[in-house]
């Protein structure tokens, strides 16, 4: 099959580089600047696995301006900040019968992916597959080869030809999909499971293991998935896992298959990127709302990353500003 993989980050390219491993042909449609000039200049991306293997992998690269092919699917991996952004540049090639299919974390991106595909051509899914991102140009797959899971499940919730090939691509990726048939309690599953692990684990910025093996990771844990699950059991949302389910993932991608991993929001927090928190907990807190139901955690959490973003933004100030008075008093 023909891809098109729109965000070239951690996800993207894992996405991108199994599939084009598996025999597609893949290009990748990127915006970040540092990351196409640093791919560009060495030829290709730098991938590894468990920080170990480094080595060059060839790839198609364009940006949205670029970029002027006819694949049969676009995949899609951007923030949900800056997804509309990247969709306006890519309208241009984008056309009606085209299929988009995205795994992104959060909630709020397939209203904007309704702007420019039809209901019948989007497929959304969620992943449970661990990837670091070092820097521009290389990406760290967390796990052995295999490692992980994910479901997909189309928004009309009536899968066709291409849902069905694009399923078995991914499963010769050895990307492990389970296709679903409840396109909204597919998504919100993996919305609550994240609203645990990536929001505490960047609230603290630690790993994984150490937020999975701390006495009180149950307590803390149940506290956010009960509401989540009371808030969508008034929203009529049927989630693919039931409350102890979700509880026995959480503690089994914390503490065995992800022990060292720092969650995608971590990673946006140590290299001073905004966070999706509003996507995701905040999203939970929004519809409970809508159901009169108050998510006082989910809130609090919230604003703590935010409280979070805010002192590591203060900080890099500082430090700016503590070296711009160095130098001028070196040249004084």
């Amino acid at each position: 099959m023909k891809f098109a993989m729109i965000g070239a980050g951690a996800m993207g390219l894992r996405y991108g580089l199994l599939l084009q491993d598996a025999g597609n042909d893949v290009t990748f449609i990127d915006t970040w600047q540092k990351n196409i000039d640093k791919i560009r200049e060495q030829g290709g991306v730098y991938a590894m696995r468990d920080h170990k293997d480094r080595h060059l992998e060839k790839i198609k690269l364009e940006t949205p301006e670029t970029y002027n092919d006819d694949p049969d699917i676009f995949i899609i991996f951007e923030k949900q900040m800056m997804l509309e952004d990247v969709l306006k540049r890519c309208a241009h090639f984008i056309k009606p019968k085209h299929y988009a299919f995205t795994c992104m974390n959060g909630m709020g991106h397939i209203e904007k992916l309704q702007k420019y595909f039809s209901d019948d051509h989007i497929i959304g899914g969620t992943a449970l597959i661990a990837t670091f991102l070092p820097g521009p140009g290389e990406v760290d797959f967390m796990g052995k080869r295999g490692a992980g899971k994910m479901n997909m499940c189309p928004l009309n919730e009536k899968p066709d030809e291409m849902c069905h090939r694009l399923f078995d691509e991914l499963k010769k990726a050895q990307m492990n999909p389970t296709l679903t048939d409840d396109f909204t309690g597919t998504l919100m599953t993996k919305v609550i499971f994240n609203s645990v692990i990536n929001t505490i684990c960047t609230m603290f910025e630690i790993q994984m293991g150490e937020f999975g093996n701390f006495k009180g990771f149950d307590t803390m844990a149940r506290q956010l998935i009960d509401e989540a699950y009371d808030i969508c059991a008034r929203a009529n949302i049927h989630l693919v896992s039931t409350r102890e389910e979700e509880m026995k993932t959480l503690d089994r991608n914390t503490r065995i298959d992800m022990p060292l991993h720092y969650p995608s929001m971590c990673q946006d927090m140590f290299h001073d990127r905004p966070t999706e928190v509003d996507y995701i907990n905040g999203y939970i807190a929004n519809l409970g709302r809508k159901y009169h139901y108050e998510a006082k955690t989910h809130l609090f959490v919230t604003q703590a990353v935010h409280l979070a973003e805010f002192k590591r933004q203060n900080a890099a100030k500082r430090r700016a500003q503590e070296a711009k008075e160095k130098a001028e008093a070196q040249t004084a």
